[in-house]
């Protein structure tokens, strides 16, 4: 898996996969491509293919509408397969992750992935709602190891 990640210390390039999102957290991927924070500086480029991405952005809830395409562009992606799901809606469904249209965030739909035998690598989480461009270049820079994880893997339960 390290020499996998090997690759992606020279730049990223980033697929923005929308899967049903209002379109906040789509915003905020654009600010930070902006000269003000200025995402290029670590290299990352937005593609308009998943098969020339290094990483996918993931927004919103799955819908059932979305789920085969998404499940398209994340078997198109290369490996090492990287996703960031990004804000409330696409780490765990936000207000949606249990309704009738849809399948609520990037955990329900790895299960479904391991399913059919298509391989994730790597999930970052971006929380908020929207995400702020500044968590997502934190996530950047984690996902090319400029920077050490802050949140601990496991919570810790007081008794």
């Amino acid at each position: 898996m390290e020499k996998k990640l090997e690759r992606l210390k020279k730049s990223i390039w980033v697929f923005h996969l929308n899967t049903g999102s209002c379109n906040a957290c789509d915003i905020e991927i654009l600010d930070a491509l902006t000269p003000y924070h200025d995402a290029e500086r670590f290299g990352v480029k937005l593609v308009g293919s998943p098969r020339h991405a290094d990483v996918l952005l993931l927004t919103g809830p799955i819908t059932l509408e979305s789920l085969p395409k998404v499940i398209n562009a994340i078997e198109a992606t290369p490996r090492p397969r990287i996703i960031v799901a990004l804000g409330s809606c696409g780490s765990g469904g936000g207000i949606w992750h249990d309704t009738y249209s849809t399948i609520g965030g990037v955990n329900n739909l790895l299960k479904i992935l391991k399913e059919r035998g298509i391989e994730v690598d790597a999930v970052y989480y971006v929380p908020g709602c929207p995400i702020r461009p500044e968590a997502l270049l934190y996530a950047i820079a984690l996902v090319k190891g400029l920077v050490e994880k802050k949140a601990k893997s496991k919570v810790a339960v007081v008794e």
